[in-house]
């Protein structure tokens, strides 16, 4: 088995310059100019995933193709994931298909609970999700966004129970900030930035924008 590495260890890799470390692993967007050359990508990575034996996500729409390599069973990604990767962009530049690393992100719903096993179950039921560790519930077939359950040490009544995560590429978080702030938005805390933004709507609904910085 490949040994872990840490988000930053497979970012300082050669080779891995079209993939971005998210919550939901090593990701990249490969943009496509027709649905047809979409399919050919992800025929060349069904073609190497069954070699590397690593089951990759992938995305198909006509604008492009999106590929996840998930974090592994022991968390994060493994030395392998680097060659994947690799491999994966390579079979992208045969077909002329650019890397667009703005088009990959992840959205997670954050909820603020107590007593976290009083609450996970209804979520898990109402939603058909299923739960990873103690604090993930998970879309088995990875289309909706996850659920993560914060422990809380005491009641917020003033502050919001659920707020939404982005994890967006290290190198694009601050302009999303920015644009966020722009948009009507104002920021809340930087304190833990570059690892998370805190940010609030004009109505105080808030939201964190988040890089692999946080994850070790």
């Amino acid at each position: 088995m490949s040994e872990r590495i840490s988000p930053q260890q497979f970012h300082e890799a050669e080779g891995v310059e079209d993939w971005r470390v998210l919550f939901s692993g090593a990701c990249a967007h490969f943009r496509t100019e027709s649905f047809t050359a979409g399919v050919a990508l992800a025929d060349a990575i069904g073609r190497l995933a069954g070699a590397a034996g690593r089951h990759p996500d992938v995305d198909l729409r006509p604008s492009g193709v999106t590929v996840c390599l998930p974090p592994v069973e022991f968390g994060g990604q493994s030395e392998g994931d680097v060659d994947f990767a690799r491999q994966i962009s390579a079979a992208a530049r045969e077909l002329d298909l650019p890397a667009d690393p703005t088009g990959v992100q992840t959205v997670q719903i954050s909820i603020d609970a107590l007593v976290t096993e009083k609450v996970m179950p209804f979520w898990r039921a109402v939603l058909g999700y299923e739960q990873v560790g103690a604090e993930d519930l998970l879309d088995p077939h990875r289309r909706a966004p996850a659920l993560w359950f914060q422990r809380m040490d005491a009641p917020r009544p003033q502050r919001n129970r659920i707020h939404v995560d982005i994890s967006v590429p290290h190198d694009q978080a601050e302009a999303r900030v920015a644009a966020a702030i722009a948009a009507g938005g104002r920021l809340v805390s930087d304190r833990n930035a570059p690892e998370w933004w805190a940010l609030a709507d004009a109505e105080g609904n808030e939201v964190d924008v988040a890089t692999w910085m946080n994850r070790e």
